[in-house]
């Protein structure tokens, strides 16, 4: 039987022929290939992409188990919270390459932090946030418990408090939809990120123990457990959008699993592809094409490999239209 498939999608197997189009083409394929024959699929969230709202798309991917596991930055964790109780208070600067040292310490003064184009309001954003996670916080630290930084978010998610600032449809929040479904996260490096440093700030006050806190080692530990459970048959894929800690920290499972546990039936990925516009030169892992990764013991000769040289605002809503059949 025929697949009806979606505008989007016919607009971009008909345009999409060429290049970095084609590369997007193939890449958005060889996931729905992936998933049709059984396989699992990590996404990695680098950059700012809760800012740029992939929660758009990426909500209803979740929603739809296109997607097992996620892993993202702490900024990315905690941004799509503060977009989706602080949406109207946003400021959007589309002159922002014009910005003058002076524009930019007014912004700071009127607390706005820039990302590109898009100011995220201090009070309304960061410091809303703040005065509920706090309580979670504080709550597990009295109690003797400790959660990873994503179960934390996903008690402040589910517990309802923050409905009364929603200010945008909560199906455009990924965060949302991943803790409605309790979807696995890793968050690698969460001390990168406001909410880190807000908990660092308590952690030097001495209001709250550094321990009520899981920690980035404990996340591959988890890592680890979570792979070997999750990798037979057609095995988990790798899409990964933009490069950093948020790729590579899991990404490293497997050659840990293999060279250092010496667990020697673990599957490779089984899929690769990384959307990143940086130059493949001087040591990045960002600008590493992909078969880099099969010297660390990370990715087979054989694994399907994908890499789209381009703004990941642009391709990966346009990759997860092709899965949605949209």
């Amino acid at each position: 039987m025929s697949i009806t498939r979606g505008p989007i999608s016919q607009f971009i197997e008909k345009n999409y022929l060429h290049f970095n189009a084609a590369a997007l083409m193939d890449a958005a394929k060889g996931y729905e290939t992936h998933l049709d024959e059984g396989g699992k699929m990590m996404v990695t969230l680098a950059g700012a992409m809760s800012t740029a709202e992939l929660g758009i798309s990426l909500a209803e991917m979740i929603r739809q188990d296109k997607i097992a596991i996620i892993s993202c930055t702490g900024a990315n964790l905690e941004e799509d919270i503060m977009n989706l109780v602080a949406h109207s208070h946003y400021k959007r600067v589309p002159n922002y390459r014009d910005l003058s040292p002076q524009e930019e310490w007014d912004l700071l003064e009127n607390h706005y932090n820039r990302v590109t184009d898009t100011c995220i309001p201090e009070e309304e954003a960061f410091r809303r946030l703040q005065k509920h996670i706090h309580k979670i916080w504080k709550d597990a630290d009295n109690s003797g418990e400790r959660y990873f930084p994503h179960e934390y978010m996903y008690k402040i998610l589910l517990s309802g408090e923050l409905e009364q600032y929603y200010e945008i449809d909560p199906k455009n929040s990924w965060m949302l939809a991943a803790a409605e479904k309790n979807l696995p996260i890793v968050v690698p490096g969460w001390e990168d990120s406001t909410m880190g440093n807000i908990f660092a700030s308590y952690i030097i006050k001495g209001e709250i123990k550094a321990s009520t806190m899981k920690s980035g080692i404990e996340y591959m530990a988890w890592l680890a457990d979570w792979y070997t459970k999750n990798s037979s048959g057609k095995g988990i894929g790798f899409f990964q959008i933009g490069g950093g800690i948020a790729g590579d920290f899991p990404i490293c499972v497997v050659p840990m699993l293999y060279q250092d546990m010496e667990m020697h039936d673990v599957p490779f990925w089984s899929y690769f592809c990384q959307i990143s516009d940086s130059t493949t030169s001087y040591g990045s892992y960002s600008g590493a094409v992909p078969n880099e990764k099969i010297t660390w013991g990370k990715l087979d000769i054989h694994t399907p490999k994908f890499i789209v040289e381009s703004d990941a605002t642009i391709v990966a809503p346009l990759i997860f239209a092709w899965i949605l059949k949209q």
